[in-house]
């Protein structure tokens, strides 16, 4: 599966953005998939997961309440939409494909190119 992200820019704190993930490849509805972000010198976190087949959510405490992952099967996207966003959540947000059983970052893979997400405050 090749993945790229999308719908990054500059918003002011507490606004709002969607990213968008499209998929193209092998059978996209079969995979469940995460969004992960990484800020400025810190590494990769775990940001939103949607598994493939029940559409069950999970998310980091720090986005929860915030952020809202769904995907469009017949589209071959998946969505992280944003809201009441803060300046520390500011970094490249990836989608990737789930792989292993958890949510860390080696529990992903086809990792796509990210999208910038820049929250002034």
């Amino acid at each position: 599966v090749q993945l790229q992200a999308s719908g990054g820019g500059l918003v002011q704190a507490g606004g709002s953005l969607r990213l968008s993930c499209a998929a193209s490849g092998r059978t996209f509805s079969h995979f469940s998939m995460g969004w992960f972000r990484q800020a400025p010198g810190k590494e990769r976190e775990f940001v939103a997961f949607i598994s493939w087949r029940s559409g069950s959510t999970r998310y980091a405490d720090s986005v929860k309440g915030r952020f809202t992952i769904s995907r469009d099967n017949a589209k071959n996207m998946v969505y992280l939409q944003m809201k009441s966003l803060k300046p520390e959540d500011t970094a490249v947000y990836y989608c990737a494909v789930r792989t292993g059983a958890g949510v860390r970052t080696t529990d992903f893979g086809s990792w796509g190119q990210g999208t910038l997400v820049t929250v002034s405050s």
